[in-house]
């Protein structure tokens, strides 16, 4: 607690990796990292598929890196290793394992309660994804079932009847990933899949044409229940099919509590305030990252909040 950090970065997805590496790299001074899960990236490590392709462009939209990092269309794990290259090269002051509970402002200074230890700071950037706490049904997935119904394909095996529930990207590298052993459908309300980015939407074309998956479309789901131990899925349409497995894929959410407890306000809607510098209401404390977007946005662009908010904690010395 006598050590005043410059800037803590809470969450070492692509923004707080960004943010660190380029306080470091700006000679910001005395920096830290702080990472609830063993690792960085977690969000990449656990709901990317292996050899997912990773984009810089996310959905097309070109994006020029403003910063020092130099990140490139790649796969999972190239990303990782470059993660991994990025936080090891400069030598980043970090704690992993280490669960931020909340934040407090006393005067000019921050005090960061942790798992790990309490820590003092001038700025905060909170840098956290929003895929940690995945999007659930508004219905209830019955208890005899559970283990039959997740948000990603930790528990999916072979030779299943599997159904993915969404219509974004996830769902559609899902459903595809999963056509190679398994029988899938992949369900969306809408009647077109809109969403996911041009590659991705090619791709379940060209499954659905080779019926590799089936796309049932325009249609909605009304309940899941348990039928001889399968999963039964009821549309809104008065049908019903059986399935060994669902999957769904539906997005995150804001981690709304958290960002209370770390002093950030909410709107309406509840997603965080913060002017054109990506600073908070309170002052000094600021937002990168997925968080920063209702709608997700691309590696390219976290990285760049990291840089534009350093260069703005420079210029207020």
């Amino acid at each position: 607690m006598d050590t005043i950090y410059d800037l803590v970065v809470v969450g070492g997805g692509p923004g707080g990796i960004g943010a660190i590496v380029e306080a470091k790299i700006l000679g910001l001074g005395r920096v830290l990292l702080i990472e609830k899960t063993d690792n960085h990236s977690h969000t990449i490590r656990k709901f990317y598929k292996d050899k997912k392709r990773v984009d810089k462009d996310w959905q097309g939209q070109a994006v020029e890196l403003e910063g020092h990092i130099d990140f490139v269309d790649g796969t999972k794990e190239s990303t990782l290793d470059y993660f991994d290259y990025l936080l090891d090269d400069k030598v980043i002051d970090s704690r992993f394992n280490c669960e931020v509970l909340k934040i407090q402002k006393e005067n000019d200074v921050f005090v960061i309660f942790t798992s790990c230890g309490d820590f003092k700071a001038k700025n905060i950037i909170v840098s956290i994804g929003r895929m940690g706490k995945p999007n659930k049904p508004s219905y209830k997935i019955p208890p005899s079932i559970r283990s039959q119904v997740g948000y990603n394909l930790d528990k999916c095996s072979r030779g299943e009847r599997v159904i993915v529930i969404g219509g974004g990207d996830s769902a559609v590298e899902y459903a595809c990933d999963l056509s190679e052993n398994n029988d899938v459908t992949l369900t969306y309300r809408r009647d077109e899949l809109s969403r996911p980015n041009p590659t991705n939407q090619n791709m379940i074309k060209d499954y659905a044409k080779d019926k590799r998956v089936e796309l049932k479309l325009g249609i909605d789901i009304e309940n899941v229940v348990s039928e001889h131990g399968r999963v039964r899925i009821n549309f809104t349409d008065g049908t019903h099919e059986l399935y060994d497995r669902a999957v769904y894929a539906i997005g995150g959410t804001t981690p709304k509590d958290f960002l209370k407890a770390c002093g950030v306000t909410l709107d309406k809607k509840g997603e965080p305030v913060f002017d054109e510098n990506y600073e908070s209401e309170t002052k000094g404390l600021y937002i990168a990252g997925d968080i920063a977007f209702a709608s997700g946005g691309s590696i390219a662009i976290a990285l760049n909040h990291g840089y534009r908010i350093v260069n703005h904690i420079l210029g207020k010395k």
